[in-house]
């Protein structure tokens, strides 16, 4: 199983804590064909409605969705967008998402009615209603004593902000320092100028904007967010900042313990066309409590972040993503027919991996004959795949394995053994070479990773200098014991020889 499809299998026995601002986002859809008569402002022929779980509810809806179950705590009003609040989490999410909702009479339960052209997907014009303030003391207190009882069955926490008022800075202080003595990943999607108050986070979550402010800062290109992002980690002493840069992707900054540099990471956004960026730093704070909770690192969740963002971000409306899409935006090659995996043409391969570059992936690359594809191949090529986001298998053409093993090689001929290697998952490409060594086609292709068996030393992998001279690595995987192409060949051929054997036998009396 490939490890993005472990960490999959993992979502549905993760419970993770939301804790924040609950919002009540109304949308009303309808055409616009004509200005008011009475003003000079557009009038929309109203077709339908939608009520959602919005702000800290629709990370909710997110960890739902990702098949995750989640203890929601919030406040709402003693008011109808309260009660329509309550009735959403029952009747839709009843089975996922456990509710711990405080009645504050004194505030109004915040709801955002948008209303939006069902044409062009246009949002016109948007309503609130919404108190910012601090909780009253007695709710503050019954809002740590729920988050307190929740954490010990929580493998991760989100406090998603909205600067409304639920997350004050006692509540945050108890939650946090809860989960710390617990050992729970803590998430912070924050708000405000002051990010102090999430000392000890796990990791936070600023758009560019919120980072510039929370830093006093610019953070314009990729050096600037870097510099911003690691005086935040110091800010905040967390593990990680991840950057959320719309259009621009994402960037992570990864602490590291003593005086030494932290590392950032930037990676771009998904070619997508945009139709609704609502509810997209939701998403990525449930997509990264979910992945943090069943163990992934940093980059890993990091990375199906960014996928999960792609999804919703090309969807109307406030949306989720689920499990299968996040799947499929992590391992497109997956959908694909085995022989649109395959190429003959060097140039097809160059643009396939101009596209991955233009998009920031790490390009693999192992190869091999795959004459009888075994146990021990499919090995390599799930732990080559784990080690990039795109894998490219170079094949020995039929000429070549003839000159390398023998004339009685190919047991299969290479469109044969392209193909079965295509079927594969982890497999992205395969490329077929006609030389005796992948040395060309390394240059080609300009690898971040290199894969070969634990067989080979590192300086033994041919194209190991061209991998390390422009920064890539040489990764080498353990093999599966007892298993060789060449042994399951001579096994083969001496198989009939023995059956004649036993079947020129006298019989016994």
């Amino acid at each position: 199983m490939h490890p993005i499809d472990q960490q999959l299998a993992k979502f549905g026995n993760m419970t993770v804590l939301c804790v924040g601002d609950l919002m009540l986002d109304h949308f009303v859809y309808g055409d616009v064909s004509r200005v008011s008569p009475e003003a000079p402002s557009l009038v929309i022929a109203a077709s339908r409605e939608e009520q959602l779980l919005g702000g800290a509810g629709n990370v909710a809806r997110g960890i739902a969705a990702l098949g995750a179950r989640c203890i929601f705590v919030g406040v709402i009003g003693e008011d109808e967008s309260g009660r329509a609040l309550g009735r959403t989490f029952a009747d839709d999410y009843g089975d996922s998402i456990e509710t711990h909702l405080l009645i504050d009479s004194s505030r109004p339960t915040t709801r955002k009615v948008r209303f939006v052209s069902d044409h062009h997907s246009t949002h016109l014009l948007r309503a609130d209603w919404e108190l910012a303030a601090p909780l009253r003391t007695d709710i503050e207190q019954a809002l740590i004593r729920a988050c307190l009882l929740a954490l010990p069955r929580a493998n991760a926490v989100v406090l998603s902000d909205y600067a409304k008022g639920v997350l004050t800075p006692a509540v945050i202080r108890a939650v946090i320092g809860k989960a710390r003595e617990l050992g729970k990943p803590v998430i912070v999607d924050p708000k405000g100028s002051d990010f102090s108050i999430y000392r000890g986070a796990t990791l936070v979550t600023p758009n560019r904007k919120e980072l510039a402010e929370a830093t006093r800062r610019s953070a314009r290109g990729d050096d600037e967010v870097a510099a911003a992002a690691e005086a935040l980690s110091g800010i905040v002493g967390s593990a990680g900042v991840l950057v959320t840069r719309s259009e621009e992707g994402m960037t992570l900054y990864k602490a590291r313990s003593g005086a030494s540099a932290g590392e950032a990471l930037h990676v771009p956004a998904y070619p997508v066309k945009v139709r609704d960026v609502s509810g997209a730093g939701d998403t990525v704070a449930a997509v990264m409590a979910v992945m943090l909770a069943v163990g992934a690192d940093l980059e890993a969740a990091m990375r199906a972040a960014n996928a999960a963002a792609a999804v919703v971000v090309g969807k109307r409306g406030t949306s989720t993503a689920s499990t299968a899409e996040l799947r499929h935006r992590l391992l497109p090659a997956a959908s694909l027919a085995a022989e649109d995996k395959v190429v003959f043409d060097w140039s097809m391969l160059d643009e396939r991996a101009a596209e991955w570059r233009a998009q920031g992936l790490r390009i693999g690359f192992t190869n091999g004959c795959f004459d009888l594809l075994h146990p021990g191949h499919v090995r390599l090529m799930t732990e080559a795949r784990a080690a990039c986001d795109r894998l490219v298998v170079g094949l020995n053409s039929d000429a070549s394995v003839k000159r390398l093993k023998g004339k009685d090689r190919p047991v299969q001929d290479q469109q044969a053994r392209a193909e079965v290697l295509a079927a594969l998952e982890a497999v992205d490409l395969v490329v077929i070479f006609e030389q005796d060594t992948p040395v060309d086609l390394i240059r080609r292709v300009k690898p971040t990773v290199l894969v070969k068996g634990a067989d080979y030393r590192i300086d033994e992998v041919v194209g190991r200098a061209i991998v390390e001279a422009h920064g890539g690595k040489v990764v080498l995987v353990d093999l599966v014991p007892g298993y060789s192409t060449t042994a399951i060949v001579q096994r083969s051929a001496a198989k009939p020889v023995r059956e004649r054997e036993v079947a020129g036998a006298k019989p016994k009396r």
